[in-house]
């Protein structure tokens, strides 16, 4: 069954002079109960894309265009009222900056229990406290911290909390955008496991964005490649990060270390990068988007237009070799 299912996402950003499409013909189903990680350099439009979905954009800064159904309701097409009702009971978000994310006046319990009343106006004291002592202990933090100043708390504490208000009205779609990159490596492995768990307890469908390779080959079941506002290849996590197809797959795949296998004698695969940077989104070339960087371009990846070729193994990769 497909929670999600996005359909030709376009998203504008309007200047006085220009425009600048940042993510450019989107699509993509994500199947219940299944997690997807969409990884990129910076720029990418990974961040657009989710802030699109979330209803986060200005409408004077930014046009989103396409269709984006989440159990059949279209996110895009939705008026505000309509978005408020979906946002946290349906499809929340956790943000990368955990201590941006509440005010250093107010304590968390005081912080959870308006967000938890804003929602729920009838709902009695207790039942909100309850709530939130729950909420906390589902993410491994004691009640104590209800009482607590966010100053008062570590990064991972911070972020812990910020999942714990994701999950207080058990939304079928979690988006996770650069959650963990502040956290050291111990605690982010940490966080990680608890999120399995949680999906798994709960049945909650994961988006995960990052620009590390890593969170996503140990954390999700699938992977979406995403350069200058668009999908290069998406498959299985098993498939495109030890198999990839597009060249843009493996110079990333290329930049981070290798996992040493116990016993192995040979020599450690050495880092490499990929040259050039992203191109201007204001003027794209009028071929592949990734060809100015390729090492295995070619005369006709300068001209034509690039489309998602599906492959006998299941994935999708937007390149000329494939039949694009």
């Amino acid at each position: 069954m497909t929670l999600l299912s996005i359909r030709d996402l376009c998203v504008d950003y309007l200047a006085q002079d220009r425009t600048v499409r940042a993510v450019d013909r989107f699509s993509l189903d994500i199947p219940k109960g299944e997690s997807f990680g969409i990884v990129g350099e910076s720029g990418s439009g990974k961040s657009t894309l989710i802030l699109a979905l979330m209803g986060l954009l200005s409408k004077r800064k930014a046009l989103v265009t396409g269709s984006a159904l989440l159990d059949g309701a279209d996110l895009i097409a939705m008026s505000e009222d309509e978005r408020r009702a979906v946002r946290w009971k349906k499809m929340s978000i956790v943000f990368q900056n955990a201590m941006n994310s509440f005010s250093p006046v107010h304590r968390i319990g005081k912080m959870m229990q308006d967000i938890y009343f804003a929602h729920c106006p009838d709902s009695a004291k207790a039942e909100r406290r309850t709530r939130m002592e729950e909420l906390l202990g589902l993410v491994g933090l004691p009640p104590r911290v209800c009482d607590l100043y966010p100053h008062e708390l570590s990064g991972g504490m911070m972020q812990r909390v910020n999942i714990a208000l994701s999950l207080m009205f058990n939304p079928e779609l979690l988006i996770m955008d650069e959650a963990t990159t502040a956290l050291d490596v111990v605690t982010q492995t940490q966080i990680l496991k608890e999120i399995a768990q949680l999906e798994e307890k709960l049945d909650i469908t994961r988006v995960m964005v990052t620009h590390d390779i890593s969170v996503v080959a140990s954390s999700c079941e699938n992977v979406v490649v995403m350069y200058a506002g668009r999908c290069l290849e998406v498959g299985s996590v098993k498939t495109v990060l030890t198999k990839p197809a597009h060249p843009y797959t493996k110079g990333l795949i290329g930049g981070f270390p290798a996992e040493d296998e116990e016993g192995s004698d040979e020599e450690k695969r050495p880092l490499t990068s990929i040259p050039g940077t992203l191109p201007d989104l204001g003027a794209v070339p009028a071929g592949c988007i990734f060809e100015p960087r390729c090492d295995q371009s070619a005369d006709a990846c300068k001209s034509a237009s690039v489309n998602l070729a599906s492959l006998d193994d299941g994935r999708k990769v937007r390149c000329r070799r494939y039949g694009g």
